[in-house]
């Protein structure tokens, strides 16, 4: 008799503080001596770049160009790039992941 064949498979779930962080910036900013003003807008600048960014898309983005792979025309590179960080990261979810950074850039 057969047993199942089930395939083990990492999930990559992204957790995200950026909400909290600008906020923490923004109340610095608010009692930040003149000094420490440019600074804290520059930061502040930096997190709100990363609004509405999706922390997934990020990380493959940070692997790759780790690696110097462009994903646009190393994608077989790419998704192996991806599951040789990630080890568990199933082929269909390297692939999705490696789909939606090509979109995002």
């Amino acid at each position: 008799m057969l047993g199942s064949l089930g395939k083990k498979e990492a999930h990559l779930i992204a957790l995200s503080d950026l909400d909290e962080a600008r906020e923490a910036v923004r109340q610095a900013l608010a009692g930040a001596s003149a000094a420490d003003e440019p600074g804290l807008r520059a930061a502040l600048g930096i997190l709100d770049g990363f609004a509405g960014s999706d922390p997934r898309v990020r990380w493959v983005a940070r692997v790759l160009g780790e690696r110097g792979i462009d994903p646009h025309t190393h994608e077989v590179a790419a998704i192996k790039a991806l599951r040789d960080a990630l080890p568990g990261l199933s082929l269909v979810a390297a692939s999705t992941l490696v789909k939606e950074a090509r979109q995002a850039a």
